[in-house]
């Protein structure tokens, strides 16, 4: 329960004080808007500029914070607002990226605002020192900054104290500029003395209204003032209503108090500005002499304002003296306490503003090393450090000691905030995310735009090189968020948009038909549980890369509850991310691998975002493993063709599961994740034999032959970042290490890995497609056409950073022996013609050489434990190979056989080598059968890829 107490509500739990709409926000705005312009520049803008033009600069102002309170009260009015204000809107509706921009230039904005009302304090107090006779320094700019410096102080000792006194002041402050304006106006009605006249306040007269009623821009400061200029001058005095929001973790219903407050506050200034500006443009004239003599002479108005009669020209009038409204007035004393009041009530709320935003822009720690001034203080959480570092903002800019010097410097920074709040409100609108719905009805996202679109305009008609510096400086914050991906997940309008992108995207994709210049290969991958095969799947982020689809396929052979669904859900997006692979996961169940797979690749993707290509690994244990899987495995690979998508096998020695070891790995990742240094990262990418590099990652690793993964995922490990946000883990021995901190490392890693009996080489294969390869060679052997896609994959993979040192060989078997020449030349004019960057053409003219006696009984060896037995009944036995299953494959056996001789004499010491893929015709090529011709090709050699496409051309001649 909250107890209120004089417009204040009290939370029992914490003790804060909670503000309601007039104290929280109607008085705030009024304060912050009524400021230092209203009396010290506000007749200057009318003699400068004329009633109808000051009037139209005024209502051009009041335009564009209009609009603005428009749309920012439809986001606000739009669920729960917190802390932050207009940072916590825009960044919750358009994404922590313009978030954070806004929020860093929003808080300096603020900060540089307390000076210049500051000085905007300063100048007045020492105009009343020089009319008293009283001298305060030199009497010019350095007094005025000794002021400020002083000012600022006193105020940061209120904001300190906390907010229950800062309200205080705030209400004291409202009455006494209250009683200054209607001192104004009353003064107004009061015949002019003669001392007033001769200083041009000549009473109410139509004349002076025609005298004043058009622009007369003259120079001033060395500047030549027009339109422009006068108005960039006067917009930061309509640069308050966000002085409510801005505290909007203290307003006790924000949604509520927000709109009312400052639309109320925008009409209420508005009006008293319009007031004002006409009853300084109706009774004061533009230049005055002040020599009163002359009136007592009964001299007409065109003397008191030639300032040739004067010594020191006109110091007095519309558009020289400052001090217009105080000579006005009924009883001048009350004015500068207005001044006071307006100047130190507006510095007060911004030095309040500044550090509030700031807090929450800490918070969510969008920013690296400021998290520090995210502190908060006492029942209200006052963020005294914050408070600081706006306070010496605010004091270096005190020292310029010039109002209109300090005041376009901030205008371009508040102009950028609203342009983003109205572009927040017509980006929530066009985009229709269904969470979009404000209860402030009155908003229409086209009048958003326009406020958007008049708010950059205004930036560049104030100043164009300041308001490029402040897109430029909100651009650099955008994009080194965006690079940065704090982990964060606020629902914006920007994440509904992306949704609304892809599925226009995807549907209006379905009308395109295909073409071959528009094909990619999309990658379907049979990885089981992704943390348990990361070598296969970077190898296939090699492919996929920026350029096409990523599927990992998961199959489990029993029922999955929601919960367990969602567990591997969440272990495979932690595995990605961590992993920096961009990729999609479908898990299926289903009692047989082939079943699952085949519900795989009938089922994944979405429109022409669908796979057709299978990735799968090798069967390494086929001939130990149970004869089912091997039969389950053939069939994945002839389902694969039956749909006509293309087929991959990767094989690296080791293989790529390892389930034994994966918590020893696991464990001993998080441990010496501080163990490595930059060094040693770069002598790990030269030499492999070093250790391996994982940058990112805290994704398990377990193993197995099969893709089809049983295990129920571990608790997810939870990993802490170092200074830099980051986990890096390093591995390796201390072999020929020429750096003496790298061999220590290394030694320690290779304890912990004795310890934990881990082989050195399983610690090697799974990063081994993260690493930069070795200068080398990626084997091409071109076999078959199969539509180009063994080409094509090898000259994607020599795009990748880790295989740039590799050239393409590409090996091909001729047809004639006596034209091994002309068929060197056509290869190499044909790949020329794709565009295929090689470094050599290798034609194998022998390949109907019969194999050496010692590889055909290697491979009978493979095949010996399957060979049919006589007297018994294997009839119906899938992994039995006949007499006539041989007889059907002879020449294909010892063509393999023979590739294999030709692979050990031109690719043992490739990097990769890819091969095209045998179809295994039905009926003709048993399981067995085939799995021999893979292990005959594959054994004991570097990584290989066997490719077969689907006999769609992937590579064309054409533009």
């Amino acid at each position: 329960m909250n107890v209120e107490r004089k417009g204040e509500l009290i939370s029992p739990n914490t003790g804060a004080i909670k503000l309601g709409w007039i104290q929280g926000v109607l008085v705030r705005c009024l304060l912050n808007i009524w400021g230092v312009m209203l009396f010290l520049r506000l007749s200057w803008v009318v003699g400068q500029a004329g009633l109808i033009f000051a009037c139209l600069i005024i209502l051009l102002a009041a335009t564009v914070t209009t609009l603005t309170t428009l749309s920012m009260s439809a986001i606000c009015t739009n669920g729960e607002v917190k802390g932050g204000g207009a940072y916590y809107m825009i960044s919750r509706s358009l994404g922590p990226e313009f978030g954070g921009a806004i929020g860093a230039i929003f808080s300096l904005a603020n900060a540089v605002a307390v000076a210049m009302y500051v000085v905007g304090f300063a100048e007045p107090l020492l105009a009343l020192f020089k009319e008293n006779g009283i001298t305060f320094i030199d009497g010019d700019i350095n007094a005025i900054r000794t002021i400020g410096v002083i000012t600022t102080v006193v105020l940061l000792l209120i904001t300190v104290v906390g907010m229950e006194w800062e309200n205080k002041a705030q209400l004291v402050l409202l009455v006494i500029l209250l009683a200054a304006m209607v001192d104004f106006v009353v003064g107004s009605f009061i015949p002019p003395s003669l001392e007033q006249q001769s200083q041009g306040f000549v009473g109410y007269s139509s004349t002076v209204i025609k005298e004043n009623l058009w622009p007369s821009f003259r120079e001033k400061d060395g500047v030549d003032h027009n339109f422009i200029s006068v108005f960039s001058i006067f917009f930061p005095a309509a640069t308050g209503i966000l002085a409510g929001a801005n505290i909007s973790g203290d307003l006790l219903n924000p949604s509520k108090a927000i709109p009312k407050g400052t639309l109320l506050a925008i009409l209420i200034t508005t009006l008293s500005y319009l007031l004002f500006a006409f009853i300084s443009g109706a009774i004061v004239l533009k230049d005055a002499n002040g020599i009163e003599d002359l009136l007592k002479n009964e001299t007409t108005m065109s003397e008191i304002t030639n300032c040739q009669l004067a010594s020191n020209g006109c110091e007095y009038g519309l558009m020289n003296s400052s001090g217009v409204m105080k000579m006005v007035s009924a009883f001048g004393p009350i004015i500068y306490a207005g001044v006071f009041a307006a100047t130190l009530s507006s510095a007060l709320a911004s030095l309040v503003s500044a550090p509030k935003v700031f807090q929450a822009l800490c918070k969510d720690k969008l920013f690296p090393y400021i998290y520090w001034f995210a502190r908060g203080y006492g029942k209200s959480n006052e963020p005294r450090r914050a408070y600081l570092l706006a306070f010496f903002i605010s004091i270096a800019c005190v020292l310029i000691g010039k109002l209109d010097a300090i005041a376009p410097i901030i205008s371009n920074f508040f102009l950028a905030a609203y342009c983003l709040i109205n572009f927040s409100c017509f980006h929530a609108s066009t985009t229709n995310p269904l969470g979009f719905r404000p209860s402030f009805s009155y908003y229409n996202r086209w009048i958003s735009l326009i406020g958007a679109t008049l708010c950059l305009a205004v930036m560049f008609i104030i100043k164009w090189w300041t308001a490029l510096i402040t897109i430029a400086l909100i651009m650099f914050i955008y994009v080194y968020i965006y690079y940065r991906k704090p982990d964060v997940n606020w629902g914006s309008s920007t994440q509904a948009e992306c949704y609304a992108r892809a599925l226009k995207s995807v549907t209006k994709m379905n009308d395109v038909a295909d073409h071959v210049k528009t094909y990619r290969p999309q990658l379907l991958v049979l990885s089981g549980r992704p943390s348990t095969r990361a070598a296969l799947l970077d190898f296939a982020h090699c492919i996929t890369k920026k350029i096409s689809l990523m599927v990992c396929g998961h199959i489990e052979s029993k029922s999955l509850s929601r919960r367990e669904r969602d567990q591997y859900i969440l272990e495979a997006k932690n595995f990605f991310r961590k992993r920096k692979i961009a990729a999609f996961y479908d898990i299926t169940t289903d009692k047989t691998y082939a079943d699952g797979a085949k519900s795989l690749m009938e089922l994944s993707g979405l429109g022409k975002l669908r796979p057709n290509v299978v990735l799968m690994g090798y069967k390494s244990n086929w001939r130990d493993c149970p004869p089912e899987e091997v039969l389950e495995y053939f069939k994945a690979i002839h389902s694969a063709f039956d749909m006509h998508m293309s087929v991959c096998i990767l094989r690296l020695q080791g293989g790529f599961d390892f389930t034994e070891f994966a918590e020893d790995i696991t464990e001993l990742l998080t441990e010496t994740r501080t163990k490595s240094n930059e060094e040693a990262i770069n002598n790990q990418e030269k030499d492999v034999e070093k250790g391996f590099h994982r940058e990112n990652s805290s994704a398990q690793i377990s193993g197995g032959g099969s893709s089809c993964d049983v295990s129920p995922p571990s608790t997810p490990l939870v990993i802490r970042p170092n200074d830099v946000g980051e986990s890096t883990f390093t591995f390796g021995n201390e072999e020929n290490s020429q750096d003496k901190d790298e061999k220590t490392s290394n030694e320690e890693i290779k304890n912990e890995h004795k310890k934990r009996n881990i082989p050195k080489d399983i610690i090697l294969n799974v990063n081994r497609f993260q690493r930069k390869q070795k200068k080398g060679t990626i084997d091409v052997w071109w076999l078959y056409d199969d539509g180009g896609l063994t080409m094509l994959l090898p000259h994607i993979m020599t795009t990748r950073s880790q295989w740039s040192g590799c050239k393409l060989r590409v090996f091909t078997l001729a047809n004639r022996k006596d034209e091994l020449d002309r068929e060197k030349r056509n290869m190499a004019s044909l790949l020329s013609k794709f565009r295929i960057d090689f470094s050599h053409v290798i034609v194998i003219p022998d390949i109907v050489k019969p194999p050496k006696e010692e590889s055909i009984k290697d491979f009978e060896n493979l095949i010996a434990n399957y060979l049919e037995k006589e007297g018994c009944n294997n009839e119906n036995n899938d992994m039995i190979i006949r007499d006539s299953d041989l007889i059907a494959v002879k020449e294909k056996n010892r063509r393999h056989i023979r590739l294999r001789e030709l692979l050990q004499q031109h690719s043992l010491d490739a990097s990769l080598i890819v091969m095209t893929l045998t179809v295994p015709r039905r009926g003709s090529c048993t399981a067995p059968i085939f799995m021999a011709w893979l292990e005959t090709l594959t054994k004991g050699m570097p990584p290989f890829l066997l490719v077969r496409g689907n006999q769609t051309s992937v590579l064309t001649f054409y533009s």
